[in-house]
């Protein structure tokens, strides 16, 4: 017989293939979670006013050394206790939630003075230039401003000359700057600083800030729009406060304040023509939309307010509310563009070491031309440009004027004739 072949047995190739190595999972990168807003510091006593020495306000940030002194100051502490104080009082209250007992004589005061300028405006009417910028008369109406200053501190209460002279240099900025006939969240500021120096005075006491909020800013904001329609303002700045409105930022920061739980306003409704009609009269947000809505050439939020239009996607009012008080310290007091207009006295003080004007020869602030630096330099054309921080240069062809202007002059057309449509400046 045959020998049976054996077959050999199968090779062992587990030894021959590579171990498996388990692969290492790369590191997932996750999106940094946004910064909590900055709180709201404890605001600090009214300082003893006993033989105090009062002194006119001035410009003392005049480097960034200077502002680096400022931001890490108890002033600039003082300043966000106050803004964010004011703020927080008025979360989750309409306007019409404002009882009559806390309208107290002084805040009563204060109104009536938001009163005594609007007679001023009106008898300082502007002159029909036929232009869309600035009218010159704004230059009258500030001189007869500075003139009734004194009584109306009287008003307050306030007798020393010296104490008045300090206090009124914030209001009398608080309506635009003389020389470029223009506004924007700086002089805001002012008058809000005004009001600082009145609590510091203890007229204004904490309790006091829901009507700072829903009786006394709203008559500021009628007066100002009335003021800008009139004298044509421009916003201060290129392009207005970073896409939120034109002129104003703090109706925002106290309106998303109010509306932080509201049971059925979502940030999405502005876009709703409906709940602005109803509701603006209750809540400065929305009464703001509603405005920047109506003196726009073009509809939709999303052509002239590109950020208020972002800011609508938002989940929550406390979102919005959180990204305000944020934008308030990176973009007003972080900002030295901003703050070297700021002025410091003896009850908003400056810290020591902080440059003085009188050391730089500089003029006062409303003598200045122009905000800011100048930069001159030669494009690859070989034009030589001349450009302030503010706008164009003439080397590059005429400003864009204000909203408020354009729609002024085509609602004195009546409606005949249109004028070329500014989106958003």
């Amino acid at each position: 017989m045959p020998e049976l072949e054996t077959t050999s047995p199968p090779p062992n190739l587990s030894a021959q293939l590579p171990k498996l190595v388990p692969r290492k999972r790369g590191s997932v990168k996750r999106e940094p979670r946004s910064a909590p807003p900055p709180p709201t510091p404890a605001l600090p006593p009214p300082p003893d006013l006993v033989n105090h020495a009062y002194t006119v306000p001035s410009r003392r940030i005049l480097s960034p050394a200077d502002h680096e002194l400022f931001l890490k100051s108890p002033t600039c502490t003082l300043v966000i206790a106050f803004v964010f104080g004011v703020s927080d009082s008025v979360r989750d209250r309409p306007i019409s939630s404002l009882k009559g007992s806390e309208l107290t004589p002084t805040v009563k005061t204060i109104i009536q003075i938001i009163a005594e300028v609007e007679k001023v405006l009106e008898r300082c009417p502007p002159e029909d230039t036929g232009s869309r910028f600035g009218n010159p008369i704004f230059w009258t109406f500030l001189d007869e401003i500075e003139k009734a200053l004194p009584s109306w501190h009287a008003q307050l209460g306030l007798t020393d000359t010296q104490q008045i002279a300090e206090i009124s240099t914030y209001l009398h900025n608080a309506f635009g700057n003389k020389r470029r006939i223009d506004y924007g969240s700086g002089h805001e500021l002012n008058f809000f600083l005004w009001l600082l120096c009145l609590n510091r005075l203890a007229l204004l006491p904490s309790q006091t800030f829901p009507a700072l909020a829903l009786a006394v800013l709203p008559a500021y904001l009628r007066l100002m729009r009335r003021i800008q329609g009139a004298y044509y303002l421009e916003p201060a700045g290129s392009h207005g406060v970073w896409g939120l409105d034109d002129y104003q930022f703090l109706p925002f920061l106290f309106g998303a304040s109010q509306l932080l739980h509201h049971a059925y306003i979502t940030p999405k409704a502005i876009h709703n023509a409906l709940v602005l009609e109803e509701e603006s009269k209750d809540f400065l947000y929305l009464d703001q939309v509603a405005y920047v809505n109506s003196v726009k050439n073009v509809d939709g939020l999303r052509w002239h307010s590109p950020m208020l239009d972002d800011i609508s996607a938002s989940k929550s009012w406390g979102k919005i509310e959180a990204g305000m008080k944020k934008m308030f310290v990176a973009e007003i007091l972080q900002k030295l563009p901003v703050m070297q207009h700021f002025l410091f006295g003896s009850l908003i003080p400056a810290v020591e070491g902080m440059s003085r004007e009188g050391e730089f020869g500089l003029e006062g602030e409303e003598e200045e031309e122009d905000g800011g630096e100048v930069r001159v330099f030669t494009d690859e054309g070989g034009k030589r440009h001349v450009h302030a921080s503010k706008g164009w240069g003439d080397c590059c062809g005429i400003r864009v004027p204000a909203a408020v202007g354009a729609e002024g002059e085509e609602r004195k057309m009546g409606g005949g004739q249109r004028l070329r449509r500014v989106p958003f400046d």
